[in-house]
C-alpha cells in the first residue's frame, strides 16, 4: 500500500471510529455550533461574502440547529493556517482558497485555479459533472478534510502595477503579490513573488514593500482601495480565469452529520457558490467604470508577455506531473476544460462575436 492509500485509509478509519464512539451521542443532544476559520477579515467583498452566504443558508434551513462561529483571519489562526487547524481538529471547518495549501499537495491548485485554466462556468462543469468533486474528496481526505466548493471570483485581472509592463523583461525583479501556480510562473520569469494574505495587501502596496499585486476583480479591488495607491490596472490575467473557494470540514465532524444534513450542507454550498459567482460578475462592470472615472488606466498585457506566461505555466505544471495523484487531477481537469471549450468556441464564442458586430453596426 502506498503512502497516500495508507494515509487516506487511516483518515477515514479514524473518522469512522470517532463518529461511532464520540460524535453521535454528543451531537444528538441538541443544536451544534461549529467553529469556522477563514483566510480573510470579516466583510471582504466576494471572498467573505461566500462564507457568510453559506452560514446564513445553513442557519436558516436548519432553524438554527446547525450554526457557525466564524473566526476571520488572525482571530484564531492565521490566514494560511486554517487548513492545518481543521486537519488537526483545532477548528471544525475552514473557508479559503485551496491553492494557499500547495505545500500540503500541489494538486490543491486545481481546486482554486491554475494558469490558462478554467473559467467560472467551466469549473462548475468539471466539479459538479465531470468528477472534480470526487477528486477533491480523494485528495482532501488524505488530510482529514471533506471539501465543498463554495464561492467563485470568476476572471481575476492581471493586477495593479506601479509601472507599465511592455515586455517580459519588465517582470525581472518585480516584487509582486500572487499566490498559487500563477506566482510560480511569475517567479520563473524573474519576479520576486510575495504570498501575502488578503488583509495585508493594501499596506504592503502602499508602503512600497511590493511593486504590485493581484486580488479578485474590480468590485473587490475597489473596496480594498488599491486605486488610492496606483492607477495602472491590467484587466485580463493569465493566472486565475475562474477561482473557486472551498469549505473544508474536519472529516470526523463531517461524518458525524446525518445523510440528510450532509445533503443540506452540499445544497447550501452550491447555492452560495452560484450566488457568489453572480455577485462577482454582476458588480465588476460598474466597479471598473467607477475606477476608470477616477483615473485608473486599464491596460492589457502585450502578446509576447502572454506567450511568456504560457511557456512558464507549462513548465510549472510539468514539474509536478511525476506525482500520480497530481497527474490524475490534471488529466481530468484539462480533459473537461477541452470538452467545455470546444462547445463554447463554436456556440457562445461565435454568438458573442456576432452580437458585438451586429450591435456595433446598428449603432452607426
Amino acid at each position: 500500500m502506498d503512502r497516500r492509500s495508507f494515509l487516506r485509509t487511516s483518515a477515514i478509519g479514524g473518522a469512522a471510529a470517532a463518529t461511532t464512539t464520540l460524535a453521535a451521542p454528543v451531537y444528538a443532544q441538541g443544536n451544534r455550533e461549529l467553529t469556522m476559520v477563514t483566510s480573510v477579515p470579516d466583510g471582504f467583498a466576494v471572498f467573505d461574502d461566500a462564507a457568510q452566504l453559506f452560514i446564513d443558508y445553513v442557519t436558516e434551513m436548519t432553524d438554527g440547529s446547525i450554526s457557525f462561529n466564524k473566526q476571520p483571519a488572525g482571530s484564531l489562526v492565521g490566514a494560511f493556517e486554517v487548513f492545518d487547524a481543521v486537519s488537526a481538529g483545532q477548528a471544525d471547518v475552514y473557508h479559503s482558497a485551496d491553492y494557499y495549501f500547495l505545500n500540503q499537495h500541489p494538486g490543491f491548485a486545481f481546486f482554486t485555479s491554475v494558469p490558462f485554466g478554467m473559467t467560472a462556468q467551466e469549473m462548475a462543469n468539471w466539479y459538479y459533472r465531470r468528477g472534480g468533486q470526487e477528486l477533491h474528496d480523494n485528495l482532501s481526505s488524505l488530510f482529514n478534510i471533506k471539501p465543498l466548493m463554495c464561492g467563485m471570483t470568476a476572471m481575476q485581472p492581471g493586477g495593479w502595477f506601479n509601472t507599465e509592463i511592455t515586455s517580459a523583461q519588465d517582470l525581472q525583479g518585480l516584487r509582486f503579490r500572487m499566490p498559487g501556480q500563477g506566482g510560480q510562473v511569475l517567479g520563473r520569469l524573474g519576479a520576486s513573488v510575495q504570498n501575502i494574505p488578503g488583509g495585508e495587501i493594501y499596506q504592503a502596496l502602499s508602503s512600497g514593500q511590493i511593486d504590485g499585486a493581484e486580488w479578485i476583480g474590480p468590485y473587490a479591488d475597489e473596496r480594498m482601495g488599491f486605486q488610492e495607491v496606483t492607477n495602472t490596472y491590467y484587466a485580463a490575467g493569465f493566472h486565475e480565469p475562474g477561482s473557486a473557494l472551498t469549505l473544508g470540514f474536519n472529516l470526523e465532524i463531517w461524518e458525524s452529520f446525518s445523510e440528510q444534513q450532509k445533503r443540506l450542507l452540499h445544497v447550501a454550498a452550491e447555492a452560495a457558490h452560484a450566488q457568489n459567482t453572480a455577485l462577482s460578475l454582476a458588480e465588476n462592470g460598474a466597479a471598473l467604470a467607477r475606477l476608470q472615472d477616477g483615473g485608473v488606466q486599464v491596460r492589457q498585457f502585450p502578446d509576447d508577455v502572454w506567450e511568456a506566461f504560457g511557456t512558464a505555466a507549462a513548465e510549472v505544471r510539468e514539474e509536478s506531473m511525476g506525482d500520480p495523484l497530481y497527474a490524475e487531477i490534471a488529466e481530468s481537469y484539462f480533459a473537461s476544460q477541452s470538452e467545455s471549450a470546444g462547445w463554447y468556441e463554436i456556440a457562445d464564442g461565435e454568438y458573442m462575436r456576432q452580437r458585438n458586430r451586429v450591435n456595433a453596426m446598428m449603432e452607426q
